[in-house]
Parts: structure tokens; sequence; C-alpha cells
């Protein structure tokens, strides 16, 4: 089986060369994580290909994620940031994708700092570029942000939407963890709307292979449909290996028929994305 990663983090140091917003929050891992750590890790649990998204915590820069799709095309391609309240950001997009490597956006509007960019609708022009150019955007929002995700659907029917670890708000567990799986799943009623089924294991206080979280996937794949949901590790916030996290999905859910688990651990995304799987 061909297995893709839709969400992998890497990150240099904070240097005075390098340095990371002011605002930043902290990292996954105190250490940074590189290429080559995520290439090691790859080849060892299986995983042949990975979705660069750059944290958050470095500020709007793809330079590291874009260097190591230039080095390893065939590894690595990237959903890059981008500073949606700035001037000089609105000419970017009719190019964007010409950036080798680069597929399209990842958007992250659940801090306290950015939130109202979403609901006071500061990244409409982004929305509106974006559906003009084929360019797609993953998205990390709250349940509480999904009607003002739902409205950009409906607005530009063809902007290619995913919206990342099922909106799950951070550190929450088991049950809690899906509260607001509902919203969600209305979702889909929007078929330009993607969902990303990354980190499952860390929503879970049980121990590999998270059976208790097996019946919220169960939902999202029979409203979603194989070919909408993205499988993802968010490697560096994992509790358990990658190999674990992958046979979370390969080896573990009886329910996954063999075309299933084809179209969510790559097929799908490479779809979604307009990725070439040479």
């Amino acid at each position: 089986m061909h297995i893709v990663d839709s969400q992998v983090h890497i990150w240099g140091a904070d240097t005075p060369e390098r340095p990371w917003p002011a605002y930043h929050h902290e990292p996954h891992r105190p250490a940074p994580f590189s290429m080559e750590d995520l290439l090691r890790e790859m080849n060892e649990a299986g995983v042949h290909r990975a979705v660069l998204v750059p944290p958050s915590w470095e500020g709007f820069r793809n330079d590291l994620a874009l260097e190591a799709a230039r080095l390893h095309p065939d590894r690595f391609a990237v959903m890059g940031q981008m500073d949606t309240v700035s001037p000089g950001s609105r000419g970017l997009i009719a190019s964007w994708r010409r950036q080798p490597g680069m597929l399209g956006l990842r958007l992250t509007f659940t801090r306290p700092h950015v939130r109202h960019i979403v609901s006071e609708g500061l990244a409409d022009w982004l929305w509106e570029a974006a559906d003009r150019a084929g360019v797609p955007i993953m998205v990390l929002i709250d349940w509480e942000q999904i009607q003002f995700i739902d409205r950009v659907a409906e607005r530009h029917p063809g902007l290619k939407l995913v919206l990342d670890h099922l909106c799950i708000p951070a550190r929450r567990k088991d049950e809690e963890a899906f509260e607001g799986l509902d919203k969600v799943l209305a979702m889909a009623k929007r078929p330009n709307v993607a969902v990303k089924a990354t980190a499952f294991p860390r929503y879970s206080t049980e121990d590999y292979p998270y059976k208790n979280l097996h019946p919220h996937l169960r939902r999202v794949h029979d409203v979603y449909g194989p070919k909408r949901v993205f499988w993802g590790s968010d490697l560096t916030s994992l509790p358990c290996s990658y190999g674990q996290a992958a046979a979370m999905f390969t080896e573990n859910i009886p329910w996954l028929s063999p075309g299933d688990k084809e179209w969510i651990m790559g097929r799908a995304l490479y779809e979604w994305l307009d990725w070439s799987i040479k």
C-alpha cells in the first residue's frame, strides 16, 4: 500500500539568524525536528510520502519545507503558511502553486490573536483569490469556527477546503474530543470540503490500537466517504510510534475495506491536492 501522510512538521532552532515570532507558542518537541529526522522515521514506518506543514511557532515561513521538497521531490510536498492580513500577501496567490513543491495553503485560526480573521471576514479576499487560482486550503479551526468556514465553502464551491484534525480542540481526550463531531459531519454536505483524520492517537487515554476512537472514525468515514478522508500523523505530537499511527488504520480497523484504505492512506489526498504520484 502506498502510504502518504497528510501532515508532518519539520522546523529549525530559534536563532538570531532565523528568529521565531515573539508571539510563538511552544513547539511539539523541545529540539528541532529536521528533514533528515523525518526521512529516517518515514523509512522505518513504511511511509512513502508526506505533506510538510510549516509549524505556526516558526511564523509565516516556508523555507525549510520548500527546501526539503526541492531535495526530495519524490517524498515531500508543501502546504505553506501565509499572513492573511498582510497587504503584501494579496499578490501571491495567483502564482502560489508555481513554487516548486508547493501544493496549497495551510492556515491556522485557533490562537486568540488570529481567531477574529475568520469571524470578521478579514480573509475574504483570500478565499476568492484561491478559488480563482485553484489553490486548495487546509484550515485549522475548532468547532465554534465551523460556521464561518461553512459560509466560505458555500460562497466558493470551486475552492477545495480541508478541515484539519477534525476540528478537535487541543488536549481533548476520549469522548470529550468528539463532542463537536456532529458539526464536522454536517460540513460533508459541501462537496468541496474534506477532512484530515490526523493525530488520532493523541485523542485517546487508551493504548494502541486506540479502539475507543474507532467508532468516531467510522462516523466520519460513513458520512464523508473514503475519498474525502485523509490519514495523517502530525508525527511530532504523537504518544506512539509512527508505525503504530499508520497501522491503527491499515491493520486494526476491520470495517475498512482494502479499497477504503487505499483512498484514505494516500490516493484521496493525491487527487484532492492534484499531487502527481510520480
